[in-house]
């Protein structure tokens, strides 16, 4: 084989992986957003045969013999074609563990638990959709079984949504997150609650999506790249590479903020997405690296930026102008505050940035027990309100605000909750590397994200997934610690109530 030609086919065959991607990418934000009820067996049949096709194109001895000629002449590779050997292989040598039947029947399962799922939550309904949840679990367990035979199950999980992480990092990560949020939480409760009367009551539709457009073309979200759409649960996702990027939201009638908010988080997944550098395009190292770097963009956006005092000093007159009845003499600081206030509360998505890591420390500790056969499916809806009850105080009032109220396990992220408290860590370290040569509030307050969006291209978004996450954030911050994330939350609530 001659290394000339296998670095072009190497090119060619991460293009056709893009490109089953993007077709399957399609189908399943079809499915999400806009397909007619009774449409999801036809979708499963669809990505069944897909998938079908998809393994066994990844999984031929062609595929294998061409990456592995490659490895053995990596030395003469670029940094980014031997990175992306690495990640095709590693990819490749685990998925031909899963025998292709089963892989295939796996798919079909995802839509069809996303459809019951939708319609479980909506009617309260969380028997429908027991035994989908259940074969999820079963068949994640087993994958692990067949492709790490000697690690646990859950660790194998964790580590494949942020390289490095295991149940030993996650326990200790949030022990120390416990140490100083918990404090913190007691000493807010002890202070008078701030006013968020006027956050509630009528808010239109179309009011709400012009604010969306409105905050996508303020954080610099390309409209020709990247578009809006409704779902049940917002997400992000990228069709084929960086160039097709969709993010979705949610209308609550009677409450503007969860929309404005989830368009901030998931705009910050498409701005990392979009600003891989061009010529990553249609190779394995286009988009974010690990869920944990992911999310620590949507959270930066949507919470650093979006929930500080300048921002919503920025926006307050565009609220005020499609919202003029609700927030007539309401003042930028009145929203700031209330925007901001701390309560233990029901829904992760819309959880204030206190208590967010709570919500996300119950879906551990859940998902880590049924992964150890230490809790059974049908009990999870008794054993998440005893939870919410320990961990935030409140009682849950039905499934569709409890264990339901999340799509992850609909689809089989099981593992992927922590990579969002950890997303909130490394992005306080990286607002601290940042400000060093950026006035963040300034460019906040001015609603000028530009410099705070080339600061984070030049050293996240535009390496792709070239670099490992602990490599990547030791070249950003250093070492990882909690300490910025937990200070940062005690320096700006302390403020607030003034602690």
């Amino acid at each position: 084989m001659d290394l000339a030609q296998a670095r072009e086919d190497l090119k060619k065959l991460q293009l056709k992986m893009a490109a089953y991607d993007h077709a399957v990418g399609l189908i399943n934000y079809d499915g999400e957003t806009s397909a007619p009820e009774g449409t999801a067996d036809n979708r499963a049949l669809t990505l069944g045969v897909l998938s079908g096709e998809m393994y066994k194109f990844n999984t031929a001895q062609e595929t294998i013999d061409l990456l592995e000629y490659l490895e053995q002449h990596q030395d003469e590779l670029d940094e980014k074609e031997r990175r992306q050997v690495f990640l095709l292989l590693k990819s490749i040598r685990q998925l031909r563990k899963i025998p292709m039947d089963e892989y295939i029947a796996y798919q079909s399962l995802l839509v069809k638990s996303q459809d019951v799922w939708e319609k479980a939550k909506n009617n309260n309904d969380f028997e429908s959709y027991r035994p989908y949840l259940e074969e999820v679990y079963a068949t994640v367990k087993k994958f692990a079984a067949y492709c790490a035979p000697d690690k646990d199950p859950y660790d194998y999980w964790l580590n494949e949504y942020e390289e490095g992480m295991s149940m030993k990092f996650c326990d200790d990560f949030f022990g120390k997150l416990r140490e100083r949020i918990v404090p913190l939480l007691k000493k807010i409760e002890e202070k008078p609650q701030i006013d968020v009367s006027f956050l509630k009551g009528d808010y239109p539709d179309d009011k709400q999506e012009e604010l969306a457009l409105y905050l996508m073309e303020v954080m610099g979200l390309d409209p020709e790249h990247v578009g809006l759409s409704t779902t049940e649960h917002p997400f992000t996702t990228s069709l084929g590479s960086h160039h097709d990027e969709r993010i979705t939201t949610h209308y609550h009638r009677d409450d503007f903020v969860s929309s404005l908010y989830s368009v901030v988080h998931e705009g910050g997944h498409a701005l990392y997405d979009t600003g891989s550098a061009d010529d990553l395009a249609y190779t394995v190292l286009d988009g974010g690296v690990s869920m944990g770097v992911h999310e620590s963009q949507s959270r930066f956006y949507e919470n650093i930026v979006g929930r500080s005092r300048g921002f919503i000093k920025f926006i307050t007159p565009k609220l005020k102008e499609l919202f003029p009845e609700r927030l007539e003499g309401v003042t930028p600081e009145e929203l700031y505050r209330a925007m901001n206030r701390v309560q233990p509360s029901l829904i992760r998505t819309e959880a204030d940035e206190a208590t967010y890591c709570l919500h996300v420390m119950v879906r551990y500790e859940l998902e880590k027990a049924i992964m150890h056969d230490e809790l059974q499916v049908k009990d999870l809806p008794e054993a998440w309100n005893k939870m919410y009850k320990e961990y935030l105080g409140v009682d849950v009032p039905d499934d569709t605000h409890g264990v339901l109220q999340d799509s992850h396990w609909s689809f089989g992220a099981i593992g992927y909750f922590p990579s969002y408290a950890l997303g909130n860590a490394y992005g306080a370290q990286f607002l601290a590397k940042m400000k060093e040569s950026v006035d963040v509030d300034a460019c906040a307050e001015a609603g000028n994200l530009a410099p705070i969006n080339d600061w984070n291209r030049e050293h996240i978004w535009k390496h792709g997934a070239l670099y490992p996450p602990k490599e990547l954030i030791r070249n950003i911050v250093g070492e990882f610690s909690t300490e910025a994330y937990t200070t940062y939350l005690e320096e700006k609530f302390g403020e607030i109530y003034d602690l």
